[in-house]
């Protein structure tokens, strides 16, 4: 087997810190995050198929903090980044037919002035919601083959055949799509921009179906994960935030 080269490791550790790809299960912080009430109001409720929630560490990158905490009556998950990445996931299986809406809330404190989305060297967010789907792995390009099968020999999983995440974006407007400057199989939709609203409880409602196919242009696969991630390992600065419970609504809800 030919060694791995410095560069394509970087890329493969890159792309499982913006994935649902993960590695080793972290020990509970604050108490224990799966059997909280964030994660009892979050996600599918686990059983055949769907997982308890759970933190994942990437390979060479410090975790994140997670820890449960109850914030203006709220039920949260509180997160602080101090040059880290590391994310809280459950994996799961929805089908393209059952796909319905996700809601999500957040309270922001700060920006990270250095972030830049576009920017292997700043990518970096206080928040992001991520959703990972299944598809057809033929269609990937030379590159994101390479890539996954990289991240499989290091983690014993594959990386997601494409990966969708509802950021907080420095500067970029609403509805703009930011493709990871790593792989083209993870698209960033920005759902908030710049400073104005930080420091406040916002929540969101988003049609899933509908925002796959405006980042990908195709139609989704199912979905087999979700997760919230909090990151500054690029800019090496400090970050913190909270996360409202994740909850997915069926078609029949809607």
């Amino acid at each position: 087997m030919n060694p791995v080269s410095p560069g394509r490791l970087r890329r493969a550790i890159g792309a499982l810190a913006i994935t649902l790809t993960g590695c080793a299960a972290l020990p509970p912080q604050g108490g224990d995050v799966a059997s909280s009430a964030w994660a009892r109001q979050s996600g599918l409720h686990p059983g055949p198929g769907v997982g308890a929630w759970s933190h994942l560490s990437f390979p060479g990158k410090t975790p994140t903090q997670f820890a449960y905490a109850r914030l203006d009556g709220r039920a949260t998950m509180a997160v602080r980044a101090d040059s880290s990445a590391s994310m809280l996931r459950q994996q799961l299986r929805i089908e393209p037919a059952d796909l319905g809406r996700v809601h999500f809330s957040w309270k922001v404190p700060a920006l990270i002035d250095e972030a830049d989305l576009a920017s292997r060297d700043g990518d970096d967010a206080p928040v992001r919601v991520v959703l990972a789907f299944e598809g057809d792995r033929s269609r990937f390009s030379g590159r994101d083959s390479a890539l996954s099968e990289l991240v499989l020999a290091l983690t014993g999983e594959p990386m997601p055949y494409a990966t969708l995440m509802y950021v907080w974006c420095n500067k970029s407007e609403p509805g703009t799509v930011i493709n990871s400057p790593r792989t083209d199989r993870i698209r960033r939709l920005v759902v908030e921009s710049g400073p104005r609203r930080l420091g406040r409880w916002l929540d969101y409602e988003r049609d899933v179906r509908a925002d796959y196919e405006r980042a990908f242009g195709e139609q989704p696969g199912a979905l087999i994960g979700i997760g919230i991630m909090t990151d500054s390992d690029n800019t090496r600065t400090h970050t913190q935030a909270w996360y409202g419970p994740l909850r997915l609504m069926p078609v029949a809800a809607r």
